[in-house]
């Protein structure tokens, strides 16, 4: 229920950006009675999705999405250069990949059902305060809008406004990322992630086809200033998934935070999360379980900060802040990219497979079981995962 202490020309809070981390945020914010506004610059929060939206297990347990629209992948199908491959597994664990852009819509219409008013259509051009401690002065607010906030969530992806705006700290390092959405595309085995090394197609990450419950994405991402050629990763691997008799229903690019947190991620009643705060894995690109936890550890803390007279929200939130520092060190190695003769090589080989099942499934294995054996276990049990999952009203992608 929405706080009703507050006149109509305010809020108590502002969140720019109708991300998944604002509107996690919005959600929390609102549910705990605060007055929330959310205001995004797009259309609608669905439209011009920059993200494949792929939800770790971890992500998934922090919020109960529809299973409607999802879709769980047990296995990594890791491919090398010539397309030799191995498959990667762990008993328990799971992907998640998604319809994002009504997984988005979901996220919104649940803040908006806790309370919160999203605004689309409307950009932050700025906000200040005559005197530290009273409501910020929101700039460019259309009529009949709220015109003051009390505090500032900046959840506005990874070239952040608010940021801007308030002298925070800003993403410097990226991955630049491409990707297609295609229809129907049958030449897919649908139990796995497929994801391919390539440090000619694919430099300093990976390209990669996730098969999602209405659509199969294709994409990849390159470090630095490479450029990001989506049509060599489509001829190369042509002949694996026949993308010819598929409908290609869209295609996008963008930019994925590579550097870690930025600093300083907040002022005096402003903090950043998500993407806008470098809250994004720089080894693998992941943001959204980062995303999901901080979007309700933000909202929570905001909460306290300005009912009940809790620390500043950033101070809260500081000692569970990722310091990214083993997965920046994998960010300088990966921006080094082995020949493809020695990424072929690596991956017949144990270590790489070690390796490669960590950073996957964070430290679990495979228990001894062949993949055969572990998806006839799924099926003995009524897993069905070949299947698209279907019905249960109640899971990273170029960003």
């Amino acid at each position: 229920m929405a706080s009703h202490h507050r006149d109509r020309r305010s809020v108590d809070l502002l969140i720019v950006g109708g991300s998944f981390a604002g509107l996690v945020a919005a959600r929390t914010a609102a549910m705990r009675g605060l007055s929330v506004m959310v205001i995004e610059a797009k259309r609608e929060v669905g439209a011009r999705v920059a993200t494949t939206g792929i939800l770790v297990k971890e992500a998934a347990e922090e919020i109960d999405v529809p299973h409607r629209l999802t879709r769980r992948i047990n296995g990594v199908r890791l491919y090398g250069p010539s397309l030799h491959h191995i498959d990667l597994f762990a008993p328990g664990y799971f992907f998640l990949t998604t319809d994002t852009a009504n997984l988005l819509r979901w996220l919104a219409s649940e803040a908006e059902r806790a309370g919160a008013r999203i605004l689309t259509g409307v950009r932050f051009t700025g906000a200040a305060r005559a005197v530290a401690g009273e409501d910020f002065e929101i700039a460019g607010m259309p009529d009949g809008l709220p015109r003051r906030a009390r505090y500032i969530l900046g959840a506005d992806g990874a070239r952040s406004a608010v940021a801007k705006a308030f002298g925070l700290g800003r993403n410097t390092a990226f991955l630049t990322g491409i990707e297609a959405e295609y229809e129907n595309l049958a030449g897919i085995d649908p139990r796995f992630l497929h994801c391919f090394l390539d440090s000619r197609i694919a430099p300093g990450y990976l390209g990669w086809v996730a098969p999602g419950p209405a659509v199969t994405q294709v994409g990849l991402a390159v470090t630095g200033g490479a450029p990001a050629r989506l049509d060599r990763f489509l001829a190369r691997t042509a002949g694996l998934f026949g993308y010819g008799n598929a409908r290609l229903v869209e295609r996008r690019a963008g930019r994925i935070p590579a550097g870690g947190l930025v600093r300083p991620w907040a002022s005096p009643g402003v903090m950043l999360i998500g993407d806008a705060a470098g809250m994004v894995s720089p080894a693998t690109g992941g943001g959204i379980r980062l995303a999901f936890h901080f979007g309700k550890r933000a909202g929570h803390a905001i909460a306290d900060h300005l009912q009940a007279l809790g620390p500043s929200p950033d101070i809260a939130l500081a000692p569970s802040l990722p310091a990214f520092n083993v997965k920046r060190a994998m960010r300088a190695l990966l921006d080094v990219p082995l020949p493809n003769v020695a990424l072929d090589a690596a991956l017949r080989t144990a270590p790489m497979r070690w390796l490669a099942t960590r950073v996957y499934f964070h430290r679990r294995g495979a228990g001894g079981l062949t993949f055969a054996e572990f998806d006839a276990r799924l099926r003995a049990i009524g897993d069905r995962g070949t299947e698209t999952p279907r019905g249960g009203d109640a899971v990273d992608r170029p960003t």
